[in-house]
């Protein structure tokens, strides 16, 4: 059941919003909230529903009330968060960056590639390369929608992969893919819109749009991909703003959407009146053959912004993605991008530049989807030993598996880190925080051949003594 169905009362939701704004710190400790006639416009809800949230909030003393004056925060009865919070057995609010700080020998979380096997030295020459042919690059800004030079190389490109019609005015550059996210939430979602999302899904995509305070309604993805009637009833109940999806080498599950699949999911967008937002991180890492095209290339009616990051397996230091936009979209995008950051550094679009127009990408591409292909075979070949359970995937960096129930990977976490074994836990991976307790993702792209032997032995050690 969603988090939408199970309130019964509007003001609850108002609550919620409420303190969530304050426990992320929007409105401090003494700081004046909204009247309560702003808040209800705001909301476009009644006054009365927002005075029974704010009285709420005052019986649970989070509020306090000043005479003639207003609501004012009364200060946080979170107790603050010291550095070994994730250690705690009991707690059930893990973030993927606390994993991703915590120093493991054995790194399982991070959906990254071992740096041994990313063209380090040649990058090396393209920076000598990039001063020579742009000896003012550091002294001058990029325009705020990205190098002209470098959205025309990929609009041929996308152009030469898919025969679509495209140009280099509707390419967006941003500093990675999940910038390209934030400035998305940020401008097509108010509070309480609605949001669907794969469950389980992107952790950090569900954190973003949280951040929105938006109400989020969960799509299941299974290896075959979606039950299509389940998003079209959703689609029609919900009236969703957008729905984020990530359809290729999905993340957390590997699982890809076939292509007759993405076709009708265009055509219920459109008639839906919902905006998709296809991520396509790991389009170029496949096994034995490449993936259905993407959705935007189905798309005529401009119900798609496709955000495909391409720096995983180049840089991932440099940070490089590009959004392909509808035109309809497209100004409000670059507003919010200018505010965000006027533009992504030109260095590292002119780097990424002449690496992606090189002979040696693919070069690069064909050595590494095989070094990806024998780690995974090695990670599967450890886990054989066991009871657990998981579905090979056909390209991408992780795999989602299931271990036998009860067996929450939350409360195993704390314990495989005492071990020196990371992984992401299931229930971080769901956007209601309801579901996939005895499921992990475990990332076999980070840690060399060895590691993930003596990790996974050791993960299995963990689980079986826990069990």
């Amino acid at each position: 059941m969603s988090k939408h169905a199970q309130r019964k009362y509007l003001f609850e939701e108002v609550y919620e919003y409420l303190w969530q704004r304050i426990e992320r710190s929007d409105w401090k400790t003494g700081d004046k909230l909204p009247s309560i006639r702003e808040l209800s416009l705001e909301m476009n809800v009644h006054r009365l529903t927002v005075f029974k949230a704010y009285q709420m909030l005052k019986q649970q003393g989070k509020v306090f009330v000043k005479d003639k004056s207003g609501y004012y925060v009364q200060g946080s009865s979170t107790p603050p968060v010291d550095g070994h919070s994730l250690l705690r057995a009991n707690e059930k609010t893990y973030n993927l960056s606390d994993i991703h700080q915590q120093s493991v020998q054995y790194q399982f979380s991070q959906a990254l590639i071992d740096p041994n096997l990313l063209p380090n030295h040649f990058l090396s020459d393209y920076v000598k390369k990039v001063f020579d042919l742009y000896p003012k690059v550091l002294s001058t800004y990029s325009t705020v929608q990205g190098d002209m030079e470098l959205r025309d190389t990929l609009a041929n490109y996308f152009i030469k992969c898919y025969k679509t019609h495209l140009s280099l005015d509707d390419i967006l550059i941003t500093s990675g893919s999940q910038q390209a996210l934030h400035l998305i939430s940020q401008l097509f979602i108010k509070p309480r819109d609605t949001v669907l999302l794969e469950q389980p899904s992107y952790s950090a995509a569900i954190d973003i749009f949280k951040s929105q305070d938006a109400h989020l309604i969960a799509i299941d993805i299974q290896p075959y991909g979606y039950d299509l009637e389940q998003v079209e009833m959703l689609m029609k109940k919900y009236k969703p703003r957008l729905f984020y999806m990530n359809p290729t080498f999905h993340n957390p599950t590997g699982y890809t959407v076939p292509t007759a699949q993405r076709k009708k999911l265009v055509e219920l967008a459109e008639r839906y009146n919902c905006l998709i937002v296809e991520d396509d991180a790991y389009h170029d890492i496949y096994f034995e053959k490449a993936p259905p095209p993407p959705l935007y290339t189905f798309d005529t009616a401009g119900v798609v912004i496709y955000v495909r990051s391409f720096c995983k397996y180049v840089s991932p230091g440099l940070r490089v993605a590009a959004c392909i936009v509808p035109p309809a979209l497209k100004d409000g995008l670059l507003t919010v991008k200018a505010l965000a950051d006027n533009g992504s550094p030109l260095l590292n679009q002119k780097i990424f530049l002449h690496y992606f127009s090189s002979p040696r990408l693919q070069q690069h591409l064909e050595k590494l989807r095989i070094a990806l292909q024998i780690r995974m075979e090695i990670m599967e070949e450890e886990l054989q030993k066991t009871n657990w359970s998981w579905v090979s995937p056909d390209g991408g960096l992780n795999l989602w598996v299931q271990l036998p129930d009860p067996l929450p990977t939350e409360k195993l976490l704390p314990k495989a880190m005492e071990n020196s074994v990371s992984f992401v836990p299931g229930l971080i991976c769901d956007p209601l925080q309801q579901g996939f307790s005895s499921s992990l993702r475990l990332s076999y792209s980070y840690a060399n051949e060895e590691q993930l032997r003596v990790g996974v032995r050791k993960l299995i050690e963990v689980v079986n003594t826990y069990a």
